[in-house]
């Protein structure tokens, strides 16, 4: 039985709540459930017994043990062939559990969902009998942080890791540069961590990762089946560059629109050879033709791919109003083809595809509005026309620093006021831009820009719940097409999931959309 073959009925009386939704769930609430209890072993693959044990004891305070063969009453974890990347099969019986997948993304997305399906009651824990098939929609389902506006310690990205991991994104965008600061170590340039990276937005402290604190954060993500996308956004966002290397960039330009964001945000304006503590942007760009701009760009770039397994580079690219648009478009095919030939391939925001010489493997990230406005439409199209893809990162949906409601002390409103859970939930990566399909999307990514957020707790508070309506968007088949595809089944299951989110340490806000379960 498919998701397809069910009729509406309340979640919570039959179909256990996961996110983001399977392809298919069958359940039978008449089934006697399988118990978790202190002699309960997982057998099979270690990585996911490792994985699954974690998740078993966060959530309950029981820690099963490992055996490498299957034991009457285990829950079995085996690669079996068949499916595509990154899917799973579950099925839950009182006697056993058994989870196969054809890889270890697989076996490690479905313990993330056994979690999710763990159920107290007044004899202890359990997990209700259901036959679950599932499998990603897109190849590509990311989460961005920047660090640049505000810094964050090691600890703080990997606590982010594990709360994106467990709604099975597969990829972290670090925002690693800005006007505001430079944060990772480079040795090839020294100085961009030694002058540029003590300031923050507000004037708060700065901060950056040494090359041990990136080589921990790349290792840990992979550990939960993520990739580190690093951005070094360029030509603009290159103040702080600026004071590291001032013969690497331009004089701020002081246009109209910067000076109408610092009256409304407050701060100084820029100034050359000064840190920039405030929120504007667009004022900055490098020097587009001077060959110590693409000298430095080799070093940065030539390290950066050395210390990133993942198959990404982004080269930024948006928000370049200092750059004239024949200047722009030269630099954007220089930088792309420079990333390509590191053997890597470029990410550039959808602004790039105004540049007729961008390296065509070159991959497109759209921030635009869900009704595209400006000509977003038409740049985004570039990258599918190039025989390139897609990353769809609609700001009025799936913006996460956005405020939720107008109430909210955390967040801003540029992208058509806030944004709602329901907005950020309805709405579906094909219908956006006109000429856009399943094929030339690689996949949907959720940012979080941090020009007011300084902690964890205020991440969490501007994430949860909508990076869960991102993963969905991500993971799950297209909206209305099943009926755990809809806004009523989401905010449902997202209500009931309010205690595995608490056991991650999530401190959850209050909500008009979402009555969080107490269990």
């Amino acid at each position: 039985m498919t998701s397809r073959d069910r009729s509406p009925m309340s979640l919570s009386a039959v179909i256990p709540a996961v996110i983001p939704a399977p392809v298919s769930l069958a359940s039978d609430a008449s089934a006697p459930a399988f118990r978790l209890s202190a002699s309960t072993v997982i057998a099979g693959d270690a990585d996911a017994a490792t994985a699954l044990a974690r998740i078993l004891e966060t959530r309950t305070g029981i820690a099963p043990a490992h055996a490498d063969a299957d034991v009457a009453g285990a829950i079995a974890l085996r690669r079996a062939p068949g499916g595509p990347a990154e899917s799973y099969r579950v099925t839950v019986e009182a006697a056993s559990i058994l989870l196969t997948a054809p890889d270890a993304a697989g076996l490690f997305y479905g313990a993330q969902t056994l979690g999710q399906l763990l159920q107290r009651d007044g004899t202890g824990w359990s997990i209700p009998a259901v036959s679950i098939e599932d499998a990603p929609r897109f190849a590509y389902r990311g989460v961005m942080l920047d660090v640049a506006r505000h810094f964050f310690p090691v600890e703080t990205v990997k606590a982010y890791i594990d709360r994106a991991a467990a709604l099975k994104f597969n990829a972290l965008h670090l925002h690693l540069a800005d006007d505001q600061g430079w944060r990772v170590q480079l040795e090839s340039r020294p100085r961009l961590t030694e002058v540029a990276s003590g300031s923050s937005v507000g004037g708060d402290p700065g901060g950056f990762y040494t090359k041990a604190d990136y080589g921990e954060i790349v290792a840990y993500a992979a550990s939960q089946h993520m990739i580190v996308v690093p951005e070094i956004d360029v030509p603009g966002h290159t103040h702080a560059v600026g004071l590291a290397y001032p013969e690497l960039v331009e004089a701020p330009v002081l246009s109209e629109h910067i000076r109408e964001i610092v009256r409304e945000y407050g701060g100084d304006l820029p100034t050359t050879g000064v840190p920039y503590e405030g929120m504007a942007v667009g004022f900055s760009s490098l020097r587009i033709h001077d060959e110590a701009t693409y000298d430095f760009l080799a070093d940065v770039f030539g390290e950066l791919a050395g210390m990133t397994p993942g198959p990404y580079l982004h080269v930024g690219g948006d928000e370049a109003l200092g750059t004239s648009a024949e200047d722009f478009a030269e630099f954007m095919g220089r930088v792309t083809s420079l990333v390509a030939d590191l053997d890597k391939t470029p990410i550039a925001w959808h602004e790039a595809g105004s540049a007729e010489g961008l390296d065509e493997e070159t991959i497109g990230q759209y921030w635009g509005f869900l009704t595209p406005t400006d000509g977003m439409d038409e740049k985004a199209r570039t990258f599918a026309r190039n025989g390139s893809q897609l990353i769809l990162s609609p700001a009025d949906a799936i913006y996460l620093d956005m405020k939720p409601s107008p109430s909210s002390a955390l967040g801003l409103t540029w992208a058509n006021g806030p944004t709602s859970l329901e907005r950020a939930y309805t709405w579906d990566p094909v219908a956006i831009i006109d000429g856009i399909g399943e094929r030339d999307i690689l996949g949907v990514e959720a940012p979080m820009w941090t020009e007011t957020l300084r902690t964890l707790a205020d991440i969490d508070a501007m994430a949860f719940p909508r990076i869960a309506a991102a993963a969905e968007a991500a993971w799950s088949v297209p909206l209305g097409t099943a009926p755990m595809r809809t806004w009523p089944s989401f905010r449902e299951r997202a209500g009931a999931l309010a205690p595995v989110w608490r056991s991650m340490g999530v401190t959850l806000p209050a909500s008009d959309d979402v009555s969080w379960s107490a269990g």
